[in-house]
């Protein structure tokens, strides 16, 4: 079992890296790339054990929005097609910067903006954060350290 758990919003960041494509799932391991497309995060998965590198696994030791989305990818959390779609192309960078770093302002915001039905959400968001917390895999820090941001091209 997990022993640190996501905020809840952090589902709604891997709807959107897989409503916008950014989730290359291959044989035990992933490459998702951030929402903003200036970092590609490397996932990898054997016997129920999840690695990965970006910033809240590898530093918060809980499952951030690249093991989410391949969680969803893979079937072992429920997946929401039709709530994805609605929150394709949100840079989740740059909305949680702006509030910096709450995660319930910036996701409801983000629904705000979108005009997306908040309760809708909200259950999908629990039904998800519920199967994650019966799901019997362990969460482990990746080998390689978060990429950095790649410098600006002239």
């Amino acid at each position: 079992m997990m022993k640190k758990f996501p905020p809840i919003q952090k589902i709604l960041e891997a709807y959107t890296a897989i409503a916008d494509g950014h989730v290359k799932l291959q044989d035990g391991q992933a490459a998702v790339t951030s929402s903003n497309e200036v970092k590609t995060y490397t996932v990898t998965f054997k016997d129920g054990i999840y690695t990965s590198n970006d910033n809240a696994t590898y530093w918060q030791g809980y499952a951030g929005y690249p093991i989410l989305a391949v969680l969803l990818l893979q079937g072992k959390l429920p997946f929401n097609q039709e709530l994805a779609q609605q929150f394709k192309n949100v840079n989740w960078n740059q909305v949680n910067q702006e509030y910096k770093r709450n995660y319930a302002k910036a996701a409801s915001a983000v629904m705000e903006d979108k005009g997306i039905d908040q309760d809708k959400a909200t259950a999908e968001m629990n039904k998800v954060a519920d199967e994650l917390k019966n799901l019997n895999i362990t969460i482990k820090r990746g080998s390689l350290r978060p990429p950095k941001k790649l410098p600006a091209s002239k």
